[in-house]
């Protein structure tokens, strides 16, 4: 071959691991390949890093705790005893009382007119027996029929029959309080009598025992209540519960919601 051939690489040509097709492509492949990654594909940059902002959570407090207290009352005796016993409920934080009545058995016309029994406030309402399981406790109240819990009370639990097959109140704590006529006619019987309506369902039985203190244990003035729980002598009807006994009334509101409290804790 003669002089000036082909045989001597030019050096202005470009190493082939960088050629391209196209003169300067070779450059910019390496450029590309040698530039540092862009900021946006680091995913561990300080962009992310701040802390977000702790939302505060509203803290719900829970539904009050029910007691729900029922009674039946003709001439207002026991009536005046329910009204103490829920503002004593109430009186423990995080419960809610509320009064009910039984419905009466007896026509109108009988109570008003015949038995001259007042008439009754229409804003405490007449309660159902599945109204029951909406209950976290009770007290009942009721007067004595010969010792035992007055028939409108009776035919009551009698409707409760659905609750006692699903035993829908077992576990629920109950008391009771009473009226009676004499000192002898059954401030203790008519409550202690009721007690198996209450075994029946599962409930259990809350006694005030003499948790009342001193007021238990005088003996200078008459007074209605019992260990079972409060109580009154209406007499013919025209006697007013005393001071001493709406208090024992009051308090044992205030110590049933104190139990119901304590039951419903985990």
């Amino acid at each position: 071959m003669g002089k000036g051939g082909g045989c001597v690489p030019s050096k202005k040509k470009k190493p082939s691991s960088l050629a391209t097709t196209g003169d300067d492509h070779g450059t910019e492949y390496e450029d590309a390949v040698n530039a540092p990654l862009p900021i946006e594909d680091d995913q561990t940059t300080a962009t992310n890093t701040t802390t977000p902002a702790i939302t505060a959570r509203a803290i719900i407090p829970p539904p009050p705790l029910k007691i729900f207290v029922v009674f039946y009352s003709m001439y207002g005796h026991v009536e005046s005893l329910a009204r103490r016993m829920k503002k004593g409920a109430e009186g423990v934080e995080g419960v809610e009382a509320k009064l009910y009545r039984v419905p009466e058995t007896l026509s109108e016309e009988v109570v008003l007119e015949q038995m001259k029994a007042p008439v009754k406030d229409s804003e405490i309402p007449v309660i159902t027996a599945g109204e029951l399981a909406e209950a976290d406790g009770f007290l009942f109240g009721f007067p004595t029929r010969y010792g035992c819990m007055a028939a409108q009370m009776k035919a009551f639990f009698d409707s409760t029959g659905g609750l006692w097959r699903e035993q829908t109140l077992a576990g629920k704590p109950a008391g009771f309080f009473v009226s009676t006529g004499t000192q002898g006619g059954g401030q203790e019987t008519t409550a202690w009598t009721a007690i198996t309506q209450l075994v029946h369902h599962g409930m259990l039985f809350v006694p005030i025992g003499y948790t009342f203190g001193a007021g238990m244990f005088k003996m200078d003035s008459i007074r209605g209540g019992s260990p079972y729980g409060a109580g009154v002598f209406a007499g013919d009807g025209s006697r007013e519960a005393t001071e001493t006994e709406l208090a024992l009334a009051e308090h044992q509101g205030n110590y049933m919601a104190t139990i119901v409290k304590r039951l419903a804790q985990p």
